[in-house]
């Protein structure tokens, strides 16, 4: 019997009717802390259940070949991308590897199957020149003290949005060997601090006010600055500053990643700045990277003949 696990709190009692598959779905859950990655999890698994229950296929005892034609399935019926089939089968993956662990199966049948290559083409983004980028940060700080320290926190220290909203008004409270750091929860929820410049730790206060707790970030009717009203504060934004594109709350975090590059911040302070685990995610922000100018051959041959 296949219950809606997305709704059911994590940690609550599992009722007695429930069965095996109901119990290892709702423990794989339970490992992770984040209610989204929990959510995209969740979904996930409920349409594999769902496409098994309509060929009468128990789900404990699959093979790999099942999951190849789900995978066409999600391709030709559904019509998903090929990041969104790849996201889907490494969720599988995640969750027979646990089951693999705890003994119900023997061996995960979606250890080899094949993933759909994933090409992103970046010309399809949008790129904010340096100039949109101050642009937009004069118009924020114009607007208000909430919009002001939002597009600071996004377009300048590189936040997600997820972070920028869920920070508290006491967040940047701390201070470390003379700087004042910004204290944010990450993605799996991990916990860094940011130092955090004159000009960004101005736009904070002026959003905290004389509030003592509370979100850092509110929307007119006090309540926390959520992904969605954030975005619409972005592309409000966007179009006082003049900005003729479609801006989303990432272009900003990609435009100071990609700023930062252009300044002539080396690749590894930008990668522990955008607190990407690959260097290889930084450099595809990196616009000058085809720059035949700055080929690394002619900088070493210079420095050998000095």
């Amino acid at each position: 019997m296949q219950q809606d696990t997305a709704a059911r709190p994590v940690g609550a009692p599992v009722p007695p009717t429930f069965d095996t598959l109901d119990l290892m779905v709702d423990g794989f859950l339970a490992r992770f802390t984040s209610p989204a990655t929990r959510s995209a999890y969740a979904g996930d698994l409920a349409l594999w259940r769902s496409w098994c229950a309509s060929g009468g296929l128990d789900p404990l005892t699959v093979q790999r070949a099942h999951l190849e034609l789900f995978a066409r399935w999600l391709e030709t019926e559904r019509g998903n991308s090929a990041a969104t089939v790849h996201r889907r089968l490494v969720s599988l993956r995640s969750f027979y590897r646990v089951l693999a662990a705890d003994g119900m199966i023997l061996s995960s049948p979606a250890e080899s199957v094949r993933l759909p290559k994933v090409v992103r083409d970046r010309t399809k983004y949008t790129h904010l020149t340096r100039g949109e980028l101050s642009s937009m940060l004069r118009a924020a700080d114009e607007a208000s003290p909430t919009d002001g320290a939002l597009l600071a926190l996004m377009g300048v220290l590189g936040l997600r949005v997820s972070e920028a909203c869920s920070l508290e008004v006491d967040c940047a409270d701390r201070f470390e060997r003379g700087h004042r750091m910004l204290t944010v929860t990450g993605k799996g929820g991990g916990t860094t601090g940011i130092p955090v410049p004159v000009q960004v730790g101005r736009r904070l206060d002026r959003a905290r006010g004389d509030r003592q707790c509370g979100p850092l970030l509110v929307r007119r009717d006090g309540t926390r600055m959520t992904r969605r009203s954030a975005a619409r504060v972005v592309a409000r934004i966007a179009a006082a500053a003049g900005v003729d594109k479609s801006v989303s709350p990432h272009d900003l975090r990609a435009a100071a990643i990609t700023c930062a590059l252009d300044s002539g911040i080396p690749l590894r302070d930008v990668q522990t700045m955008a607190r990407h685990a690959d260097p290889r995610t930084t450099e595809i922000y990196d616009r000058s990277r085809g720059d035949i100018d700055r080929h690394g051959a002619y900088i070493l041959a210079s420095y050998l003949a000095a």
